[in-house]
């Protein structure tokens, strides 16, 4: 029997939108152009980035501090906004023990792993259970899917839709799918989702597959590092606002390349840390983990047999988790 899926209806932000508070349709596209949709996201940029936009900066910020409310809440206030995270399954009960439930929203998680790990399986396995609903495992909403290296397949989607018994053409029509070719472009794109997310709050999960392809790519010299570092720390910002404005669940796929500095290997497994795992690592110490971030470690066991290791957590303990890589 299949089951029907149903948006989830979320409790949204202040949009911006018309003549807002006195500040004029032309100002009011500017911020829009730049991804700036909501009070909340207006309350988020520094000045400094607002002037770029070359709108009535002071204007704006003081609107926005006025309709928002007090920038310190209590204990209390903060455990019911908390009370709106969602757990979206990954498919598996014992992944899903170890991180208390699934990839949870309002925050961002980063599943790193050597090739046929499974990161790809996940992100398309989180394509369908996120349109669940809620008392399934799912969240009852749409995806946004950024692919950086081709490896979305409609075709796995279907064959995971079949698994959970649910209509695989109708979860196919609720993935917002792009194929990001550059850093830039990949970037761009998260200023088209915020215009879409803003009219349309039913998306749950917002998958980047592959945060560092691009980024590798198109800064690869040395003297390119620095600056590839503030393009990164800049989307890794950007996606977190993202997830607490709409109450989102953001994950990022990484690879793994050869650490030259272990020396001691247990398994192989510690032979190997992300791409770019510096900057992650840094960027995770100041936003990501700041920001309630998970990192997942996957590592291959025995045949089909994959290890899902819970490596940072605001939420869980560190844990454990075995799982098998199937085609759907």
């Amino acid at each position: 029997m299949r089951r029907n899926l149903r948006g989830r209806s979320s409790s949204s932000s202040y949009n911006i939108s018309g003549s807002w508070q006195g500040i004029n349709v032309q100002d009011i596209n500017k911020l829009k152009a730049a991804g700036i949709v909501t009070v909340l996201g207006v309350a988020q940029t520094p000045r400094r980035n607002l002037l770029k936009i070359k709108a009535k900066v002071e204007k704006i910020k003081e609107v926005a501090q006025k309709m928002l409310p007090n920038m310190f809440a209590t204990g209390a206030e903060v455990s019911e906004r908390r009370a709106n995270v969602v757990h979206v399954s990954t498919g598996s009960k014992s992944v899903d023990a170890v991180l208390g439930g699934g990839i949870a929203t309002q925050s961002i998680t980063e599943v790193y792993g050597e090739f046929r790990t499974g990161k790809t399986q996940l992100s398309h396995t989180l394509c369908v259970t996120t349109q669940l609903p809620e008392d399934q495992g799912g969240a009852g909403g749409k995806v946004a899917f950024i692919d950086t290296e081709g490896t979305f397949r409609p075709d796995r989607i279907r064959a995971i839709a079949d698994r959970f018994e649910v209509d695989s053409q109708m979860v196919l029509e609720n993935i917002l799918y792009a194929r990001a070719w550059s850093s830039e472009q990949q970037c761009d794109m998260l200023v088209d989702l915020a215009l879409r997310f803003v009219e349309d709050r039913t998306y749950k999960m917002l998958i980047v597959d592959s945060i560092m392809n691009l980024f590798r790519q198109d800064y690869s010299g040395r003297g390119e590092l620095s600056e590839r570092q503030q393009k990164l720390n800049q989307f890794l910002a950007r996606l977190q606002k993202l997830a607490e404005e709409f109450n989102l669940a953001v994950l990022l796929t990484n690879q793994v390349q050869a650490d030259p500095g272990l020396k001691i290997s247990f398994a192989g497994a510690a032979m190997a840390k992300p791409i770019g795992g510096e900057m992650l690592r840094m960027r995770a110490s100041r936003v990501l983990t700041s920001s309630s971030a998970t990192r997942i470690m996957l590592r291959k066991g025995r045949g089909d047999e994959r290890i899902a290791k819970l490596q940072d957590s605001p939420d869980q303990p560190e844990g454990e988790a075995t799982y098998a890589l199937k085609s759907g």
